[in-house]
């Protein structure tokens, strides 16, 4: 009779995390080896952490999932997946998503025995077929519960500090090569493909959502509507954090041409979230950032909704990445599909792609507006695009997308360069809607995000709400306003700024502030985060 294989299950967890992370990762290796450069020892020490930094979540992914009676069928079908889609990943190319799993669900007999080939069958049978055989034939060993669970903690606790413990190194390549090379998360086998199929089945599941109304008959009052036209244009920053604005007391001049202009500046204003797919679409929700949920907003009426159905014109100019479906229901112009060659390269557009035809698009409205220019702002790593060489006031500059490569000092200097360009794109709209005194015309500015630029150790944005640091979470909120469109609104003007000194605010206010200002009737607007209403005469 045949001895079987016995091991521990602290022993397998270790082994089948070692095995996955540096075998049935071959794709993943081969990735990093094309497209990271080694230019300083922080970059070694990238490389040097890269096996931790995969191996310890796996780690921790087996740790909760070898369990008796369980463990076997569950490690020998994620080894005959992650064997195959290694194979994928490695020979052919392919980086997996939710896109390539509808792919291949939506495959048929013929196109999927295309794929198959003596090298394919030879690679599942030494790194699939191999291993599967040894569990089948493997008996694992569990300690009594108590004493099980103790120690898996315990050795959970030594891999979540081991893995700490790179991060004040390492952080920096991390986050650079990470938003210079996106595509790299498809291929961290296994954890790829299961967020790849419960991606697509969420999907699905949202297809059949019920679409919340908030108010299906707003309106614009009696009184606005006897008034002159009415332009708002709403400009949504991009990483831009209130802590580099000279407006809010930073040493460097970096807004010279906004100084100048009659704004009101909006003192202590916290973001929703720090990454444009949850503060944009929170900014125009009626939820608060307490009850925001990004899969809710997509299947509920926000502010651009509501504006629209009140009777204003709704246009959405977009050069950022996408309004992440708060623009759908409304007119949308994508910037970049202009291909504007004074202001585009291949896949981006500077902003003053916003301002082409503005002056003359205003000449014409028809109708009460509100214009939302959604910039491209201060969007890192690669911060040396946002601006052009006129604005190359602070050097030296970080002129890469490897911010690795890059001094602290010249990272802050390419950062405060687009907040100078940034000024500059909102004085201009301030000057155009100055050119049309027979309407009353307003500009709200309101960042989604902060960024950090070295604090810490810390770089770029994106960290849970909860941990994130100021540079992260504070942003500039700028409001300037006609003498006609305070008139409109009976706004006094020094309690207006006096109030926006003193007070705290967060993008919880935009929803309600707009529909104030804009004299929209709706039962869902809420007076006391309408920043302006309490200082109406």
């Amino acid at each position: 009779m045949i001895k079987r294989f016995k091991i521990s299950s602290t022993k397998l967890i270790l082994f089948m995390a070692l095995y996955f992370g540096l075998v049935l990762n071959f794709g993943f290796w081969q990735f990093i080896a094309a497209h990271f450069e080694i230019s300083s020892w922080a970059g070694y020490a990238f490389l040097l952490s890269l096996p931790f930094f995969l191996v310890i979540p796996l780690y921790i992914f087996f740790s909760l999932i070898t369990l008796p009676y369980v463990a076997k069928p569950l490690l020998m079908i994620l080894v005959a997946l992650s064997s195959i889609t290694n194979y994928a990943m490695f020979e052919l190319g392919i980086f997996i998503d939710a896109e390539m799993f509808r792919n291949i669900v939506e495959t048929n007999t013929r196109e999927a025995l295309d794929l198959v080939n003596l090298t394919s069958i030879l690679w599942f049978v030494i790194t699939g077929l191999f291993p599967i055989i040894l569990l089948l034939d493997m008996k694992i060993i569990y300690s009594p519960f108590k004493t099980e669970l103790l120690k898996r903690l315990k050795y959970i606790f030594l891999a979540l500090l081991m893995f700490l413990c790179f991060v004040p190194v390492s952080y920096k390549e991390y986050v650079s090569f990470g938003r210079n090379n996106r595509e790299v998360r498809k291929l961290v086998n296994t954890f790829n493909y299961i967020y790849a199929v419960s991606k697509h089945y969420k999907r699905q599941a949202e297809a059949s959502r019920h679409f919340i109304i908030l108010d299906d008959k707003p309106t614009i009052s009696q009184d606005a509507k006897a008034e002159p036209k009415k332009l708002l244009i709403l400009v949504v920053g991009e990483t831009a954090r209130a802590k580099n604005f000279s407006l809010y007391g930073y040493d460097r001049e970096t807004n010279p041409l906004l100084s100048k202009q009659d704004i009101i500046t909006f003192a202590e204003t916290s973001s929703c979230g720090t990454a444009t797919a949850v503060s944009l679409p929170c900014m125009f929700s009626l939820l608060d950032r307490k009850n925001f949920d990004v899969d809710d907003a997509k299947y509920m009426q926000n502010l651009m909704d509501l504006v629209k159905l009140s009777g204003y014109n709704a246009v959405w100019l977009e050069n950022d990445d996408g309004c992440k479906n708060v623009c759908h229901r409304v007119t949308l112009e994508d910037m970049v599909a202009t291909k504007n060659p004074k202001h585009c390269e291949k896949d981006f557009c500077r902003d003053e792609v916003l301002l082409e035809g503005l002056e003359e698009r205003i000449s014409k409205l028809n109708g009460n507006t509100v214009i939302v220019l959604h910039t491209m702002g201060s969007h890192g790593p690669t911060y040396y695009k946002r601006y052009t060489d006129d604005f190359k006031k602070f050097q030296p500059t970080c002129d890469g997308s490897d911010l690795q490569k890059c001094s602290r000092e010249e990272i802050i200097n390419t950062y405060d360069n687009t907040i100078l360009y940034t000024d500059f794109i909102l004085s201009s709209v301030i000057d155009i809607l100055k050119k049309f005194p027979q309407y009353e015309t307003g500009l709200i500015y309101m960042s989604d995000h902060g960024e950090s630029l070295g604090e810490n150790n810390l770089y770029l944005h994106g960290l849970p709400y909860a941990i994130a640091p100021d540079e992260q979470t504070k942003v500039p909120f700028l409001v300037w306003l006609s003498p006609q469109l305070k008139q409109a609104a009976n706004i006094d003007e020094v309690c207006l700024k006096n109030k926006a000194e003193q007070g705290t605010y967060s993008h919880d206010n935009l929803f309600h502030s707009v529909l104030g200002l804009l004299d929209i009737q709706t039962k869902v607007y809420n007076q006391k985060q309408d920043v302006f209403q309490n200082c109406r005469k």
